[in-house]
């Protein structure tokens, strides 16, 4: 039995959160090969020829909304077990499959270890094949001087803001 999923919350700018999020709004839930379809069918050209962003909520379930999409958005201002950005493709058997997928939110700053099984069996139980670990994983960091969140690039635990040492590990 998989250990229990780490939640994610909000940290990015409370004023992308205000703008962004509407009660009773959250991407599109996708439970099915099918209901995957169906939320392509309706997106624009320009939406499906790029990445797509998602969450996994707290019932494990995934969402999607386009790109440019603001992943607290996604989400409805809530928090997240998994978030990134994620590229589909048609298989030759009408199901599909994840070509591309990353932790990358600044919003969520998702760790990779945490996040990927609740993206995994998100992925498995809406019948999408997908990749057996993230295709890109992001590590982030908050730093304690400054309290920016900050990418960790090539190993380099620095931060990129003011130039203080980053914690090795996660801050919970």
């Amino acid at each position: 039995m998989p250990a229990p999923s780490e939640q994610f919350t909000y940290v990015g700018p409370d004023d992308i959160r205000a703008a962004v999020v509407r009660p009773g709004t959250t991407g599109r839930a996708v439970r099915s090969p099918v209901g995957l379809r169906e939320w392509l069918d309706g997106a624009g050209p320009a939406d499906r020829e790029e990445p797509f962003t998602y969450v996994v909520d707290l019932t494990g379930t995934l969402l999607l909304a386009p790109r440019r999409s603001e992943h607290v958005a996604c989400a409805g201002g809530g928090p997240v077990l998994a978030a990134g950005e994620i590229t589909f493709a048609p298989r030759e058997d009408g199901g599909w499959e994840v070509t591309e997928v990353s932790n990358q939110s600044t919003g969520y700053c998702p760790d990779p270890e945490t996040s990927w099984p609740a993206l995994a069996e998100a992925l498995d139980r809406a019948g999408l094949a997908r990749p057996r670990w993230f295709t890109q994983a992001v590590v982030f960091r908050h730093c304690p001087r400054c309290g920016e969140r900050s990418l960790v690039k090539d190993g380099d635990f620095t931060c990129a803001l003011c130039e203080s040492p980053l914690p090795p590990r996660p801050v919970r």
